[in-house]
């Protein structure tokens, strides 16, 4: 089995329509349709840009633009504003690097600048990001997952997570929803190549289920909701039996993983249309639960979703001081334990070629 990639890589999409930093833009926006315009503010790694590994690039098949087409459906002024970008991690999306924003220095910096110039309009905020930090940078070459790499990663992951979603919580209203997402667990793939890819595929559980138990902890305590990703994706159902043509009766969590991702067809952990579909849908849950005015201001998210049906970009520098970690966990919140597990190799020596991207807004 040939590595898996990771959640990074691929071509970007090519530049997308209207930049934020456009005077007045809001103003023409609300002036010219006759009715509020809101926004909805997307933010994060390649789940976020609908990365597929088949035409190697960021498509609109991503969870965000299926949850925008859902929330506009309710909001007819509703505008996307969206800023993923392939390959982040917590510390590039702070710090930039990765995708290029204009007059911006990173994608918080962006989001926080278009949340400063469309204040009091932003709806809804999303963010999925920390798969890069994590599992997926802690795989050895010989395939097995580093205690170590995973407890320091985890740490220094959760300190800026928790910034970035302190940050984003301080610019928001009092009407703003602030979502966060678990992440699906890859590994399981691995159940397909015999006994020992079964025994693989069951250690991975409790470290992914750890790291995304890490996650949870930082967003509930910076009032982030959570969609619960591993949840619609079925992570920890080893018992259900499921006939996959194929490959017989296998466990529920590995039949998802082969039908909402590429993983058992090319091998890369990336989610598929109908991945990002389940993704959505564990979005829209948590926004449904939440539909009253200043529901994203809740401190106690739900950590739950069902997965159901669901389907543009950037923002000078407002502040992302380090002060604002201290609104959010602890550093040392998330601390995935266990030793070094035989797992299949996941994005090693493959590595990733991140393309840079400008960003633009939807209507």
């Amino acid at each position: 089995m040939r590595p898996l990639q990771r959640f990074g890589p691929g071509l970007a999409v090519s530049a997308m329509a209207i930049v934020l930093g456009t005077p007045g833009l809001a103003a023409a926006d609300e002036a010219g349709n006759g009715q509020d315009t809101t926004y909805y503010i997307s933010l994060g790694d390649s789940l976020a840009t609908g990365y597929q590994p088949d035409v190697d690039k960021d498509t609109h098949v991503a969870y965000t633009d299926q949850l925008y087409a859902r929330l506009k459906q309710r909001t007819p002024g509703l505008k996307h504003i969206r800023l993923g970008c392939t390959a982040e991690t917590t510390e590039s999306l702070i710090n930039g690097g990765t995708c290029d924003y204009p007059n911006a220095k990173s994608q918080l910096d962006a989001a926080l600048k278009a949340m400063a110039q469309h204040h009091g309009k932003v709806a809804y905020v999303t963010l999925s990001v920390g798969a890069n930090d994590m599992l997926l940078n802690c795989v050895s070459p010989a395939g097995t997952l580093d205690a170590a790499c995973l407890n320091s990663k985890s740490q220094s992951m959760a300190k800026n997570l928790a910034q970035i979603a302190g940050a984003l919580r301080k610019a928001g209203g009092n009407d703003t929803r602030f979502v966060g997402s678990t992440y699906h667990n890859p590994f399981l793939a691995a159940w397909l190549q015999g006994a020992a890819g079964q025994q693989a595929a069951k250690e991975s559980a409790p470290l992914v289920r750890a790291a995304n138990t890490g996650i949870t902890q930082v967003y509930k305590s910076t009032g982030f909701k959570v969609a619960d990703v591993a949840g619609a994706f079925s992570s920890d159902d080893f018992t259900t039996q499921v006939n996959v043509p194929g490959a017989g009766e296998v466990p529920a969590n590995v039949a998802r993983i082969c039908q909402l991702t590429w993983a058992c067809t090319k091998q890369d952990p990336h989610p598929n249309a109908d991945g990002h579909k389940a993704i959505a849908g564990a979005f829209a849950a948590v926004l449904a639960d939440n539909d009253a005015p200043g529901a994203g201001a809740s401190p106690t998210p739900s950590g739950s979703a069902t997965p159901e049906a669901g389907t543009d970009t950037g923002a000078n520098s407002p502040t992302t001081n380090g002060d604002l970690a201290e609104t959010g966990a602890s550093s040392s919140t998330p601390v995935v334990a266990g030793g070094g597990l035989a797992v299949v190799a996941v994005g090693t020596a493959a590595g990733y070629f991140a393309r840079r991207h400008r960003t633009g807004e939807k209507g």
